[in-house]
């Protein structure tokens, strides 16, 4: 099953099977489906809506975290520990979920992450604090995080 949503970053195509998610990214090309959405996938639609506009913090969607390795879903569910409006790094990932060497292993698995927006990859910056690498450019990443800032401090936020 698939279903798209509009979002500032981009049209997002969401698809899911067993009333799961197995995935969030923005969609490179355009394409309509014209039915009723399961439950759990009109779940997923309404909190990004509510992400975007009213400052969700935290989704209850069902994710389906076990397409990936075992790794990567350690690090998938460390994304899902990042708070709203927080940042972690690439580092503290790779200490939490093996040892410091694993770093460009958790940068692999952040860039695979297939429930973009909802385990949010979009939080992990470089050590020194810099924008690094992200699916869908680092223009969507500085939205996403400025969008969460202005919404916990209630303003305009910037980050650079």
């Amino acid at each position: 099953m698939k279903t798209y949503y509009n979002s500032p970053i981009g049209r997002l195509v969401i698809t899911g099977s067993m009333n799961k998610i197995m995935s969030i990214a923005v969609e490179e090309t355009s394409s309509d489906f014209a039915g009723k959405l399961p439950a759990y996938m009109q779940r997923c639609v309404d909190e990004l809506d509510a992400y975007f506009n009213d400052g969700l913090e935290c989704f209850s969607v069902d994710l389906k975290l076990g397409q990936g390795t075992l790794f990567q879903q350690r690090v998938w569910k460390e994304l899902l520990a990042i708070p709203y409006g927080r940042t972690s790094t690439y580092l503290k990932i790779a200490e939490k979920v093996s040892t410091k060497k694993a770093v460009r292993a958790v940068g692999r698995c952040v860039g695979n992450n297939p429930f973009s927006i909802v385990a949010p990859c979009h939080r992990v910056i470089g050590t020194d604090g810099s924008l690094t690498g992200f699916a869908h450019g680092l223009e969507a990443k500085r939205l996403l995080l400025e969008l969460e800032k202005s919404k916990l401090y209630g303003k305009q936020y910037k980050l650079f």
